[in-house]
């Protein structure tokens, strides 16, 4: 596990430097978007993995880790909107935004811990297009549960939903030997 836990901090440091640095560069315009915005976003990333995965030929120079690292960063982005709310306008510092990103690695990170604990490391065993397969399923979860507005009866909600998209995607990484 120490292994584990080691990998997914080198993961989320590359995926937490990318973010710092389009909160340099663009701010933080995302705040404006709505949690189905970002499940959509998180939806075509999902997407165009498993497009390459199936496809032999690719037309835009960007492979499965960029995608996997988007995944995170977007579901990174849920997570606060779903405690902050939607702005109409970006109403963050970087650094501000920065630290909630921390706030929730951290969160998301105990719950990858805990459940690698009861599952024993399953995932070490399973392919990254099975991992890919789990992302879209979760977030077909998602659409539905926006759909119902929120509601469920007996289901875990959106936020562990996106966490544990955010854990598929460190794990597809890991397994891809990019970290």
């Amino acid at each position: 596990m120490t292994n584990t836990s080691e990998q997914f901090d080198k993961v989320i440091a590359i995926c937490r430097d990318l973010f710092s640095k389009k909160a340099h560069d663009y701010g933080t315009a995302w705040r404006v978007l709505r949690l189905p915005s970002l499940t959509d976003q998180i939806f075509i990333k999902a997407q165009r993995i498993r497009s390459l995965q199936e496809n032999d030929v690719r037309k835009v120079d960007e492979d499965e880790a960029s995608e996997f690292i988007g995944i995170i960063n977007y579901c990174l982005m849920a997570l606060i909107q779903m405690d902050k709310g939607v702005a109409t306008q970006p109403d963050l510092s970087a650094e501000e935004a920065i630290q909630l990103y921390y706030e929730k690695v951290a969160l998301t990170k105990k719950l990858m811990e805990d459940k690698n604990h009861d599952y024993g490391e399953a995932w070490r065993d399973m392919r990254v297009s099975s991992l890919t397969d789990l992302i879209i399923q979760k977030l077909l979860r998602v659409k539905q549960i926006e759909d119902n507005k929120g509601k469920t009866l007996v289901s875990e909600g959106i936020d562990a939903n996106y966490q544990d998209m955010i854990n598929y995607s460190v794990f597809a990484l890991i397994l891809m030997k990019r970290f």
